[in-house]
């Protein structure tokens, strides 16, 4: 069982190392690490190049999120533990979305793929997720508000729906702290009034 363990979370973290804001930047003969804040998430993507082109981000990121929980599942399924599996691989997915070694270890925030590894784990904590964010981001225009809030729904709802599961708990709440930990600084700006808000429909015109 610790092989399939340890398969998943290696296949989990390789395939966080394909980042979609990076991938379809690159096809374009740039890289949005160049741009904005720097950061390779949808958010500075969506910035950057406009809505539009943000589609191929979302089913990379979607798609690397989906293999790597089924996969987990798959492997553990057979010991009776397919749903710590899908976990498990979520986990590791979100650390090699957030710290690429592949990619000189930086990478995004991890909010996008979050909500798809919640999809694959428990629909109901993606729906949750998406909900939430949907809702605080319509109300303040601030992606970094929703996207905060959204990653502490993520580590609750874990802990309220699978408190009897603990390895799926922990790891639930360890995506979402780790979400958290990701957009410290944009929690810093919210506070001091400082952050900007985003059209995520829209490219934002060069200063």
């Amino acid at each position: 069982m610790w092989l399939s363990v340890l398969v998943a979370i290696l296949a989990g973290y390789l395939l966080g190392n394909l980042n979609g804001a990076i991938c379809v930047s690159l096809s374009m003969q740039d890289d949005v690490r160049s741009h904005g804040s720097g950061n390779a998430g949808l958010t500075n993507f969506v910035r950057s190049y406009g809505a539009s082109k943000s589609v191929s981000v979302i089913l990379i990121d979607a798609g690397k999120a989906f293999l790597a929980c089924t996969l987990g599942r798959f492997l553990l399924d057979e010991y009776g533990y397919g749903l710590e599996g899908a976990a498990i691989a979520g986990l590791a997915v979100m650390l090699g979305h957030d710290f690429p070694a592949l990619l000189g270890f930086k990478g995004g925030k991890g909010i996008m793929s979050g909500l798809f590894i919640a999809l694959s784990v428990d629909w109901r904590i993606g729906l949750m997720i998406l909900f939430v964010f949907a809702v605080f981001y319509a109300i303040s225009g601030y992606v970094s508000l929703g996207s905060t809030l959204a990653a502490l729904t993520f580590g609750l709802s874990f802990c309220i729906m699978h408190h009897s599961r603990p390895v799926v708990m922990i790891c639930g709440i360890a995506m979402g702290l780790l979400a958290m930990y990701m957009h410290r600084e944009n929690i810093g700006r919210l506070v001091r009034g400082e952050e900007r808000k985003t059209n995520l429909f829209k490219k934002e015109k060069s200063e």
